[in-house]
Order: C-alpha cells, then sequence, then structure tokens
C-alpha cells in the first residue's frame, strides 16, 4: 500500500499497428524529442506539487514507442523525477520497446540512464504474421534485440500477441516454445482483441479478417498456461507470467489499485488527495498537449473525484486479474458495504472463486470467464 508509481507517455510510431488502440501518432517529420521530454518534466513538475512525500516506487516509460526515444530524452525525464520525488533505492524503472536494429542500439544509453527493465515488443516469431500485425521487424531481429536486452538489463521481458489471424494451435506451440527457450524470467502473452475504431475493426466488420473463434481461442489460453507453468513461469495475471520475484512491479500496482501518477499525451492517473481517489487524464493530442503544458504546466483535461462505488467496481477489474485477488475490507470500505455474500457463494460453488485469508480470488476457471464474474459481483 506505500507503493507510488509514476507513468510516462511517448506518444510516437514509426508506423500505426492495425490492432493499436493505444494513443499512438506517427510523424512524417523529426520530433521535438528533447523538447517534448523539457514539456514532460514540466508536467511532472507540477503534478509532483500535488503528490508531496510520496517515494517513487515504479517508473513505466509507455506508449506509443518509448525506444524511440533517445537516451538523453529519457535520462532528462528520469532527472526530474528524481528531483521532484524521493526514488526508493530499488525502484523498478521499465521502458518498452520495438526490437528494431536502430532502437536496440539505444540500450545502453536507457541502462546508464537509470532504465533496469525493458520489455520487448516481439509479438510474434512467424515472419507472415509480424507483416499482417504490421510491425517493422523480423523474427530473427526481435530474437537479437530480446538477447541484447538480456545482456545489458537485470530484468527484460519478452511479449508476444496470441489468437491472431490465421493463427493454428500447432503455430503457436512452436512459437511460444521458441519464446519460452529465450525468456529471462517475465512474458507478458496477450490474446488479441478487435479494439473499436482499428484498422482490424475495420476488416472485421467487412468480413476480411478471420480470428480465432471461442474454441480455438480457448485452446489456445490453455496451451499458453500449459506450457508456462512447465516453464516456470505461472500465470500471475490474466495475461501475465513470471518466475518467482519477477512480476512487473508497475504493473502490480495498478491491478492492486495503487496510487500513481500520469504524465504525457493521453496519460491516465489516480491520485490519493484529501482522502479521495482522483482520476487524472491529460490531452491525447501530442502538440496539443505540449501547448497546454507550455501554457499551464499540464495538460489535463479530466481531474475529477471517482465516486467510492466507481472505485470498487475498479478495484474489482483490476485486482481479480491478479491471482491474489481482493481484499474483502478493503473493498467494503471503498463501496461503503460489503460483496453479498450469496454471490459469492454462488461463483465459489461454481468453482469459478475462492476465499481465504479475508481475500477474494477468481480461480483458473473463474478467468476464463473473468467479464462475467465482475459483473455478477458488481452492482
Amino acid at each position: 500500500m506505500n507503493a507510488f508509481g509514476i507513468y510516462v507517455h511517448w506518444p510516437f510510431c514509426k508506423a500505426k499497428c492495425p490492432y493499436c488502440d493505444f494513443n499512438s501518432h506517427v510523424r512524417h517529420t523529426p520530433v521535438d524529442t528533447l523538447g517534448f521530454a523539457g514539456s514532460l518534466a514540466r508536467e511532472l513538475s507540477t503534478l509532483a506539487q500535488r503528490t508531496p512525500g510520496r517515494t517513487v516506487t515504479s517508473i513505466f516509460f509507455g506508449g506509443g514507442t518509448p525506444s524511440l526515444m533517445p537516451p538523453e530524452a529519457v535520462g532528462h525525464v528520469l532527472d526530474a523525477i528524481g528531483k521532484e520525488w524521493d526514488v526508493s533505492a530499488d525502484a523498478e524503472v521499465t521502458l518498452e520497446a520495438n526490437p528494431t536494429s536502430v532502437e536496440a542500439e539505444n540500450f545502453r544509453g536507457y541502462r546508464a540512464a537509470g532504465v533496469n527493465r525493458v520489455s520487448v515488443g516481439v509479438q510474434s516469431l512467424n515472419e507472415d504474421h509480424l507483416k499482417a500485425l504490421g510491425r517493422q521487424h523480423t523474427p530473427e531481429e526481435a530474437l537479437a534485440a530480446f538477447r541484447l536486452a538480456a545482456k545489458i538489463f537485470p530484468r527484460v521481458s519478452f511479449d508476444m500477441i496470441y489468437a491472431r489471424p490465421n493463427q493454428s494451435l500447432d503455430q503457436w506451440r512452436d512459437e511460444l516454445s521458441r519464446a519460452l527457450a529465450e525468456q529471462q524470467g517475465h512474458m507478458s502473452l496477450y490474446q488479441l482483441t478487435i479494439e473499436p475504431e482499428t484498422r482490424y475493426a475495420d476488416l472485421y466488420a467487412a468480413g476480411q479478417l478471420k480470428v480465432p473463434g471461442e474454441d480455438l481461442a480457448a485452446d489456445l489460453y490453455e496451451l499458453t498456461q500449459e506450457l508456462t507453468e512447465k516453464a516456470g513461469l505461472p500465470a500471475y495475471e490474466v495475461s501475465n507470467h513470471a518466475a518467482a520475484g519477477q512480476e512487473s512491479r508497475h504493473n502490480l500496482l495498478y491491478w492492486r489499485y495503487g496510487e500513481y501518477v500520469g504524465a504525457g499525451p493521453g496519460a491516465h492517473g489516480r491520485l490519493h488527495e484529501n482522502e479521495q481517489v482522483i482520476a487524472t487524464a491529460m490531452e491525447k493530442h501530442p502538440e496539443t498537449w505540449r501547448q497546454r503544458v507550455d501554457a499551464q504546466g499540464q495538460g489535463l483535461v479530466q481531474d475529477e473525484v471517482v465516486p467510492p462505488a466507481a472505485q470498487a467496481r475498479e478495484m474489482l477489474l483490476m485486482g481479480l486479474r491478479i491471482n491474489e485477488g481482493i481484499d474483502l475490507a478493503r473493498h467494503r470500505k471503498l463501496a461503503g458495504k460489503p460483496i453479498e455474500q450469496g454471490r459469492i457463494d454462488a461463483l465459489v460453488a461454481l468453482g469459478l472463486a475462492e476465499t481465504s485469508g479475508g481475500r477474494l480470488r477468481a480461480t483458473a476457471a473463474g478467468r476464463r470467464v473473468l467479464n462475467a464474474l465482475i459483473a455478477e459481483l458488481a452492482d
């Protein structure tokens, strides 16, 4: 409960992947990277005034493609954080990276700047599928970048997407087995979802994109759990697998419904002020965000109290994703009332949930139908 995180959003990409609904933007002229880093530092300074006395336990550079930032820009942002807050000596500092050769060259610079964990977006080890995903690297380039990262950073995550268009169970078995032979203690394995307002959504609506049906998707999920368990990387969250002690501390902060600052275009935060939870969100358009920061020190477009009932629902949404589940007493305090015992008992009887030590958890079967489980528990 003493964890405090900082999320920094870098919104730029070389190209927009057809499945991606993140706040990412392509610019066909050079980006003023150091200028944007300066604006991030200014916004962080403004946010620091609202979070005095905190000790930063994790920092996460997400995007977009943060590995398009030059190391000096990353260092400038980290220096700004160190100036505004106390930073724990063992703080986890993660940067998401795309495995192209140009970006991999920056790895040593990021390490020197203070990054100690890299999340490498390999996504696939099938060349045709990489092209279909809009990725700009080959499987060989991805593996070379991951191996380099593993030599430079104390911790590294191997990230992939499955249940892709035209993917078979045997293809995924081969890919995941290859990846498991390379991993260094952490893997993020996301099942592809068709997100609104993406190129994939348009193709799917037009009948031009075939994705695995429910049965095959379930088989792919089960295979993922089986192979990672055997390799000593059990799931600690629906899509994340780790050896003991290798879990992402920053993401656990989200799932445990902790406090974090969000800086940069489109970034979200949850601040604790006067015994209230405040939801913050920044302007999404990068250049407009920067104009706002230059004018007023921040790009806020949302800054409002999260009502207790909404806090309780958010806690359910996040906390039931992880194996440790939620603290029922904390949920009761947020909601102002307990979850109806009859609902819990019914889910336990179905084998979808379990309780012990004052905590409520989704079982392995419950995580397969997590949205339905949460809907049953939430008002």
